[in-house]
């Protein structure tokens, strides 16, 4: 469910995540290295504004271009920071550590938890593989004329709009 989006989006300071939890997102963050050939470029928007944009897009349901018209970071920005940190797993290491603090402050009940899996077949899956070519030059998935010719259509080769 997507959450309300407040028609005061000017305060991007209602929407920043706390404090807390900065502290806990920016050492998980990877150290950022300048890839441009002579050291330059644009400077980097800061991570604080980026995650601050990820998490409103998260909590919203907003598009990430829609962010252009925020105070926060650019969408393109903060979508290109966010699979930088995906791919560096920082949300998994943000979810495992409050996972973990979750468990030590209020503790996690791991008894009622179970495991299910099945193997088998779709009840309504049909054959493994599709139907098979009823004649050699058929090739799967491929429709055939009814009377078997080929694929010209009748009276090709001879011009347009010539009599037979």
């Amino acid at each position: 469910m997507v959450a309300p989006v407040s028609a005061d989006l000017d305060n991007a300071a209602d929407w920043r995540i706390p404090d807390i939890l900065w502290e806990q997102l920016e050492p998980l963050l990877p150290e950022h290295k300048n890839t441009h050939r002579f050291g330059g470029g644009r400077p980097r928007a800061p991570d604080r504004l980026c995650a601050d944009a990820i998490f409103f897009v998260l909590r919203t349901g907003i598009p990430w271009k829609a962010l252009n018209a925020t105070k926060f970071c650019p969408g393109s920005t903060a979508h290109d920071r966010f699979q930088e940190w995906v791919e560096a797993g920082v949300f998994l290491k943000f979810w495992e550590a409050g996972l973990l603090e979750y468990d030590f402050f209020v503790g996690l009940d791991w008894s009622w938890l179970s495991m299910d899996g099945c193997m088998t077949k779709a009840p309504l899956g049909g054959e493994k593989g599709g139907q098979k070519p009823h004649r050699p030059r058929q090739a799967g998935g491929q429709a055939q004329r009814p009377d078997g010719s080929g694929r010209r259509a009748r009276g090709a080769g001879r011009g347009r709009g010539q009599p037979q």
